[in-house]
Protein backbone atom coordinates (compact mmCIF):
# COMPACT_ATOMS: atom_id res chain seq x y z
CA UNK A 1 0.00 0.00 0.00
CA UNK A 2 1.69 3.29 -0.97
CA UNK A 3 2.70 5.62 1.74
CA UNK A 4 1.94 9.07 -0.23
CA UNK A 5 2.83 12.44 1.28
CA UNK A 6 3.21 12.05 4.93
CA UNK A 7 0.86 15.18 6.77
CA UNK A 8 2.36 17.03 9.71
CA UNK A 9 0.91 19.65 11.94
CA UNK A 10 1.59 23.31 11.53
CA UNK A 11 0.51 26.13 13.16
CA UNK A 12 1.31 29.82 11.41
CA UNK A 13 1.64 32.83 13.17
CA UNK A 14 -1.38 34.05 12.88
CA UNK A 15 -3.27 30.73 13.73
CA UNK A 16 -4.78 30.06 17.01
CA UNK A 17 -5.02 26.03 15.89
CA UNK A 18 -2.46 23.81 14.07
CA UNK A 19 -3.99 22.14 10.85
CA UNK A 20 -2.40 19.20 8.94
CA UNK A 21 -0.16 20.25 6.01
CA UNK A 22 1.91 17.98 3.58
CA UNK A 23 5.05 17.47 4.47
CA UNK A 24 7.12 18.88 1.55
CA UNK A 25 4.55 21.95 2.57
CA UNK A 26 5.72 22.61 5.86
CA UNK A 27 9.18 21.73 5.33
CA UNK A 28 9.29 24.90 2.70
CA UNK A 29 8.34 26.81 5.42
CA UNK A 30 11.61 26.41 7.15
CA UNK A 31 13.51 26.91 3.49
CA UNK A 32 14.01 23.43 3.15
CA UNK A 33 13.06 21.99 -0.73
CA UNK A 34 13.97 19.47 -2.19
CA UNK A 35 14.33 17.79 -5.74
CA UNK A 36 14.10 13.70 -5.97
CA UNK A 37 13.11 13.42 -9.40
CA UNK A 38 14.08 13.75 -13.48
CA UNK A 39 14.35 17.46 -13.44
CA UNK A 40 11.12 18.49 -16.25
CA UNK A 41 9.34 21.81 -16.94
CA UNK A 42 6.77 21.33 -14.36
CA UNK A 43 8.89 20.49 -11.49
CA UNK A 44 11.08 23.08 -12.07
CA UNK A 45 8.91 25.89 -12.50
CA UNK A 46 7.89 24.59 -8.78
CA UNK A 47 11.00 24.85 -7.43
CA UNK A 48 11.92 28.63 -9.42
CA UNK A 49 8.44 29.46 -7.63
CA UNK A 50 9.23 28.39 -4.14
CA UNK A 51 12.73 30.22 -4.32
CA UNK A 52 11.21 33.39 -5.87
CA UNK A 53 8.74 33.59 -2.92
CA UNK A 54 11.09 32.68 -0.08
CA UNK A 55 13.06 35.59 -1.22
CA UNK A 56 10.81 37.55 -1.21
CA UNK A 57 9.47 36.34 1.98
CA UNK A 58 12.65 36.79 3.89
CA UNK A 59 15.59 37.71 1.75
CA UNK A 60 18.28 36.86 4.78
CA UNK A 61 17.40 33.21 5.55
CA UNK A 62 19.14 30.92 3.63
CA UNK A 63 17.22 28.18 1.78
CA UNK A 64 18.65 24.80 1.92
CA UNK A 65 18.40 22.39 -1.49
CA UNK A 66 18.46 18.94 -1.02
CA UNK A 67 19.09 17.01 -3.93
CA UNK A 68 18.66 13.64 -5.38
CA UNK A 69 18.35 13.96 -8.77
CA UNK A 70 19.45 11.62 -11.60
CA UNK A 71 19.37 14.24 -13.80
CA UNK A 72 16.76 15.93 -16.21
CA UNK A 73 16.45 18.44 -18.95
CA UNK A 74 18.60 20.92 -20.05
CA UNK A 75 16.38 23.94 -19.68
CA UNK A 76 14.59 23.23 -16.82
CA UNK A 77 18.10 22.45 -15.52
CA UNK A 78 19.49 25.84 -16.34
CA UNK A 79 16.63 27.53 -14.72
CA UNK A 80 16.61 26.19 -11.67
CA UNK A 81 20.83 27.23 -11.90
CA UNK A 82 19.94 30.43 -12.83
CA UNK A 83 17.52 31.03 -10.28
CA UNK A 84 19.88 30.05 -7.25
CA UNK A 85 22.17 32.74 -9.02
CA UNK A 86 19.35 35.75 -8.74
CA UNK A 87 17.88 35.24 -5.54
CA UNK A 88 19.28 37.07 -2.60
CA UNK A 89 19.72 34.24 -0.07
CA UNK A 90 22.15 32.30 -0.11
CA UNK A 91 21.66 28.52 -1.49
CA UNK A 92 22.82 25.19 0.32
CA UNK A 93 23.18 22.60 -2.37
CA UNK A 94 23.22 19.59 -0.82
CA UNK A 95 23.60 15.95 -2.63
CA UNK A 96 21.56 13.37 -0.40
CA UNK A 97 21.69 10.09 -2.91
CA UNK A 98 22.82 11.07 -6.57
CA UNK A 99 23.21 14.37 -8.46
CA UNK A 100 23.66 13.04 -11.49
CA UNK A 101 23.88 14.98 -15.17
CA UNK A 102 21.81 18.53 -14.39
CA UNK A 103 21.90 17.45 -10.65
CA UNK A 104 25.12 17.66 -10.49
CA UNK A 105 25.43 21.42 -12.40
CA UNK A 106 22.69 22.26 -9.64
CA UNK A 107 24.87 21.29 -6.75
CA UNK A 108 27.65 23.08 -8.16
CA UNK A 109 25.64 26.44 -8.53
CA UNK A 110 25.10 26.58 -4.68
CA UNK A 111 26.52 29.54 -2.76
CA UNK A 112 30.45 28.74 -2.79
CA UNK A 113 31.39 26.73 0.81
CA UNK A 114 27.82 26.25 1.04
CA UNK A 115 27.72 22.82 -1.38
CA UNK A 116 27.95 19.61 0.98
CA UNK A 117 27.06 15.69 -0.02
CA UNK A 118 26.15 13.28 2.78
CA UNK A 119 29.32 10.39 2.88
CA UNK A 120 27.46 8.24 0.94
CA UNK A 121 26.13 9.90 -1.92
CA UNK A 122 27.54 10.27 -5.50
CA UNK A 123 28.14 13.20 -7.97
CA UNK A 124 27.95 12.01 -11.80
CA UNK A 125 28.72 14.72 -14.27
CA UNK A 126 28.86 14.34 -18.64
CA UNK A 127 27.73 16.19 -21.16
CA UNK A 128 23.93 17.58 -22.09
CA UNK A 129 22.07 15.32 -24.68
CA UNK A 130 19.37 15.21 -26.98
CA UNK A 131 16.42 12.94 -27.98
CA UNK A 132 16.01 13.83 -31.22
CA UNK A 133 16.28 11.59 -34.28
CA UNK A 134 15.61 12.85 -37.27
CA UNK A 135 14.49 11.56 -40.25
CA UNK A 136 15.02 12.24 -43.88
CA UNK A 137 12.50 15.36 -43.78
CA UNK A 138 13.86 16.67 -40.93
CA UNK A 139 17.52 17.35 -41.08
CA UNK A 140 17.52 21.56 -41.14
CA UNK A 141 15.78 21.10 -37.42
CA UNK A 142 18.47 18.64 -36.12
CA UNK A 143 20.93 21.41 -37.29
CA UNK A 144 19.17 23.77 -35.73
CA UNK A 145 18.77 21.78 -32.36
CA UNK A 146 22.62 20.77 -32.60
CA UNK A 147 23.61 23.86 -32.52
CA UNK A 148 21.32 25.02 -29.30
CA UNK A 149 22.91 21.53 -27.38
CA UNK A 150 26.04 23.23 -28.41
CA UNK A 151 25.60 26.56 -26.80
CA UNK A 152 24.45 24.94 -23.96
CA UNK A 153 27.45 22.64 -23.75
CA UNK A 154 29.55 25.83 -24.22
CA UNK A 155 27.76 27.66 -21.15
CA UNK A 156 27.47 24.36 -19.14
CA UNK A 157 31.40 24.21 -19.15
CA UNK A 158 32.10 27.99 -18.66
CA UNK A 159 29.43 27.72 -15.25
CA UNK A 160 32.11 24.54 -13.68
CA UNK A 161 35.24 26.24 -14.66
CA UNK A 162 33.77 29.68 -12.67
CA UNK A 163 32.88 27.27 -9.96
CA UNK A 164 35.37 24.49 -9.59
CA UNK A 165 38.56 26.35 -10.77
CA UNK A 166 39.36 24.12 -12.81
CA UNK A 167 40.54 25.07 -16.69
CA UNK A 168 38.10 25.01 -19.62
CA UNK A 169 40.16 22.00 -21.48
CA UNK A 170 39.88 19.71 -18.07
CA UNK A 171 35.87 20.44 -17.61
CA UNK A 172 35.22 19.99 -21.56
CA UNK A 173 37.09 16.56 -21.84
CA UNK A 174 35.51 15.05 -18.50
CA UNK A 175 32.49 15.61 -19.86
CA UNK A 176 32.84 13.69 -22.86
CA UNK A 177 32.38 10.48 -20.67
CA UNK A 178 29.86 9.26 -17.14
CA UNK A 179 32.23 10.60 -14.50
CA UNK A 180 30.93 9.49 -11.19
CA UNK A 181 33.10 10.65 -8.11
CA UNK A 182 32.30 10.02 -3.79
CA UNK A 183 32.03 12.62 -2.02
CA UNK A 184 35.51 13.13 -1.23
CA UNK A 185 36.63 12.90 -5.37
CA UNK A 186 33.57 15.73 -5.99
CA UNK A 187 35.53 17.32 -3.14
CA UNK A 188 38.62 17.42 -4.23
CA UNK A 189 36.76 18.56 -8.25
CA UNK A 190 35.64 21.93 -6.58
CA UNK A 191 31.76 20.26 -7.22
CA UNK A 192 31.26 20.56 -3.33
CA UNK A 193 33.04 21.75 -0.54
CA UNK A 194 32.05 20.10 2.14
CA UNK A 195 31.33 16.51 3.28
CA UNK A 196 28.65 16.26 6.02
CA UNK A 197 29.15 13.91 9.15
Amino acid sequence: MPVGIPKVPFQGPDDETSSWVDLYNRLYRQRLLFLGEEIDSEISNNIIGIMVFLALEDPTKDQYFFLNCPGGGVIPGISIYDTIQFVTPDVHTIDVGLAASMGSFLLVGGTITKRMAYPHARVMIHQPSTSFIPDSHQTKEFFIEVNELAKFREAIVEVYVQRTGKPAWVISQDLERDIYMSPTEAQDYGIIDLIAV
